[in-house]
């Protein structure tokens, strides 16, 4: 008798910005100190821009929800909690953190129009093929007076050198998460948005540089990762004067 093939333990190589590396990295969602680092950090940061609910069954409505990094954060605020993403192994991890999930794509979202006091598109943009359809999606989901909050990668060479050359290089991006061409320009963004009755305001972020270096240093020096899980050594997304590589989107609905 043959022996078996040997089974290999390679992880497969996929196109870059290929969803299906999102069922390959299923279980790092929640790690705080694992691929997705930078966006348990992002998330923090996203959430600081939603108010308190104004009235009672207020909706919030997450595009590319992923695994619900955003959940813990909206807690007490008084939102219903809506998911939407494409990726079933990231939903399931959703519901378990009590995101009513719904299986769609953010350029066909099968929700109902003006359904939303808030939508949030957190880091969704650059991975979307199509941006100004998911842009005219989220803003059909807004109530009138309804808030967008969005963060994504500027189409800028800084942002192809920091984001896709450097940081998928380091332990808080997975290689090949980016196609740099689909990053989407701040200045396009704030006009269409606007064309859909959003006046769009972004501002420059990224991470501050103390609480990077010092997380970076317990990533490196541990083959584990940091030991610690308490939320409050992630590093802090701080303000910054340029837009050029990551920036945040704040938005109102006009009434």
């Amino acid at each position: 008798m043959r022996d078996a093939a040997p089974v290999s333990t390679r992880p497969r190589v996929l196109p870059p910005n290929d969803p299906r590396q999102y069922d390959d990295l299923a279980g790092e969602w929640w790690r705080p100190d694992g691929a997705f680092a930078m966006l348990h950090w992002l998330a923090r940061a996203r959430a600081a821009l939603v108010p308190p609910a104004t009235r009672p069954d207020a909706l919030l409505v997450d595009l590319g929800c992923g695994a619900g990094l955003l959940a813990p954060h909206l807690t007490g605020k008084g939102y219903r909690h809506v998911g939407v993403d494409l990726t079933r192994s990231a939903l399931e991890q959703a519901a378990a953190h009590g995101v009513a999930v719904v299986i769609g794509d953010a350029t066909a979202v099968p929700l109902a129009d003006d359904c939303a006091d808030v939508v949030a598109a957190g880091e969704l943009l650059e991975h979307v093929p199509d941006w100004r359809r998911a842009v005219g999606e989220a803003c059909r989901l807004l109530r009138p007076g309804g808030l967008l909050v969005l963060d994504t990668l500027n189409d800028t060479a800084l942002s192809r050198l920091v984001a896709v050359r450097i940081a998928e290089r380091l332990p808080t991006v997975p290689r090949g998460i980016h196609d740099p061409r689909l990053f989407v320009d701040d200045r396009a963004l704030v006009a269409e948005c606007a064309r859909h009755g959003v006046h769009l305001r972004v501002r420059g972020i990224r991470p501050g540089v103390a609480g990077l270096v010092g997380w970076l240093s317990r990533r490196i020096m541990s083959a584990d990762g940091p030991t610690g899980t308490d939320p409050g050594t992630e590093p802090r997304m701080v303000p910054t004067w340029s837009t050029a590589v990551l920036y945040q989107g704040y938005g109102v609905g006009h009434g």
